[in-house]
């Protein structure tokens, strides 16, 4: 139970993927200028990572490995990505179509969320089993919808800020997320 733990811990917070490992850094930045669109696209991108790792993890030692078809991992994995969010763009097309139009362009984008593949990767890699993979991918989403939201409310903050005008925008973005990088580098700590 504690290796799971340090599992989460891990995936949550100490290799953050955005933040440490620097994957997923286009929704990062786009779809960050305000809390709620943040939200949305972490909400969005939790569900599509999770299900996407448990999914290809699956496929990997029940398909491909008896199989003796590793070597076609990454092209099952991506075609495992797609179907999953193109699922979930259906569903909140006819669940929510506010929130569908809110995420737009974006969601289609999660496909190639290098963050969604690299979870995928990682834990085969690893040679996690079902529930470690599926603790390591609700870590991973989860740490990336943090940082979404964190990002978020940041920049919204940012907005009404008197920011010198050399630094407003993408600057100011920038100079943002490197600070929260260096405070998400704290948290290495507690792997040792």
């Amino acid at each position: 139970m504690s290796e799971l733990a340090l599992i989460l811990i891990g995936a949550l917070l100490v290799n953050n993927f955005v933040l440490a490992q620097f994957l997923g850094l286009c929704p990062f930045m786009g779809m960050t200028r305000g809390y709620d669109t943040a939200l949305a696209m972490g909400l969005a991108t939790t569900f599509v990572l999770t299900l996407s790792a448990t999914l290809c993890h699956a496929l990997f030692h029940l398909l491909l490995v008896p199989l003796s078809l590793e070597w076609l991992r990454i092209v099952v994995f991506i075609a495992v990505v797609a179907c999953v969010v193109q699922l979930t763009e259906i569903y909140l097309r006819s669940l929510s179509p506010l929130l569908h139009r809110l995420l737009g362009i974006y969601l289609p984008l999660i496909t190639t969320n290098c963050a969604v593949l690299g979870v995928a990767l990682i834990v085969i890699g690893a040679n996690f089993t079902w529930l470690q993979t599926l603790v390591f991918a609700i870590g991973a989403a989860g740490g990336f919808t943090l940082v979404m939201v964190l990002f978020g409310a940041i920049r919204e903050r940012l907005e009404g800020a008197d920011v010198p005008k050399p630094f407003s925008g993408a600057p100011i973005a920038l100079i943002t997320a490197g600070i929260m990088s260096l405070g998400f580098l704290g948290f290495a700590g507690l792997a040792s």
